[in-house]
């Protein structure tokens, strides 16, 4: 399953940040970013499991990041 996400996300610092975090939930998931698309995508792509995108949505409000 693969979640697309838009972010407010522009740094590839801010990027890395993010991706480490993540991966500390989901730690087999591809995580990565296209920060040259104009929505500054956050793609997670997971094959046992779904991905409770909400969740994410969450997570990443949290930590003061706009995903939708």
């Amino acid at each position: 399953m693969v979640e697309v996400f838009k972010t407010n996300i522009k740094s590839k610092k801010k990027a890395k940040q993010v991706i480490t975090f993540l991966k500390e939930l989901f730690p087999v998931a591809k995580i990565n970013f296209d920060l040259e698309d104009c929505d500054n995508i956050l793609r997670i792509e997971t094959v046992e499991d779904s991905i409770d995108d909400q969740l994410i949505i969450e997570l990443m409000h949290q930590n003061g990041f706009y995903t939708e």
